[in-house]
């Protein structure tokens, strides 16, 4: 399992409805976007934190290491707005530095938003339900596969790894790159049989177009509804508050 799905599946969020916490880190994930990006996003950068270590007990090890890579991709995009090409050759841009700020500030929050929604509600617990907000079920069913396939791709990729360094394929960086390459044509066809096996069972036990699995009945929470409103609204008061206090 991904560390990702282990920490959402020990979450003390585990059990409350999906719904629950997409209200709260969609909407803020809203404000990240339609908010200004000062203060806008550092408020729902702080909010999430704030919402993730103290109340859903989120480890801050593996946030950080779910986070770095996205916030990498942003800070790369975010320095291509440092200079401008034109007519005269490569110069700074206007206001670039603004910019850049302004970009990896509304990433950062947005990608933590997401990050809080991930680290409380498993996938397993979502698919489930999204038949009943009107996704075909043929969509679902084929993400539900395709879940359940990674983490056994996900293993057979460690133990061929793991039998590769053992016969020393990782000794030299030639031997490295041909383990790499047999590796990949190995999870390659690993894949495609599993895949090939998994239509025949199905077809054998009578698939009629539709997964049909167990889903834990969990109410809707009103009052975790009603206090994630409540902080979202919170952070759009005081965003709009320190705007009209601080030109």
């Amino acid at each position: 399992m991904l560390p990702i799905d282990a920490a959402a599946h020990a979450s003390s969020w585990r059990h409350r409805h999906p719904a629950d916490k997409a209200v709260l880190s969609f909407g803020l994930l809203g404000c990240a976007v339609a908010l200004p990006p000062w203060p806008g996003a550092v408020l729902v950068a702080a909010t999430v934190l704030v919402v993730a270590f103290g109340f859903a007990r989120v480890p801050a090890r593996r946030l950080w290491r779910a986070a770095r890579a996205p916030l990498g991709f942003a800070a790369t995009g975010a320095l291509a707005l440092l200079v401008t090409i034109g007519a005269d050759g490569v110069g700074w841009a206007p206001n670039g530095p603004r910019h850049a700020a302004e970009l990896l500030a509304r990433s950062t929050a947005a990608g933590l938003a997401m990050l809080l929604f991930a680290f409380t509600t498993p996938l397993s617990d979502v698919l489930p339900r999204l038949n009943r907000v009107g996704v075909p079920a043929a969509v679902v069913d084929v993400a539900a596969v395709m879940y359940r396939m990674l983490f056994l791709l996900y293993d057979t990729t460690t133990r061929i790894n793991q039998a590769q360094a053992g016969r020393l394929g990782h000794r030299t960086r030639r031997a490295r790159w041909r383990s790499v390459a047999g590796l990949g044509s190995a999870v390659f066809v690993h894949a495609f049989a599993r895949a090939q096996r998994l239509e025949a069972g199905l077809a054998g036990r009578g698939y009629d177009g539709r997964l049909r699995v167990l889903v834990d009945e969990v109410r809707v929470s009103r009052a975790f509804v009603a206090g994630s409103l409540f902080v979202v609204a919170a952070v759009v008061a005081a965003t709009l508050l320190l705007v009209s206090v601080v030109p």
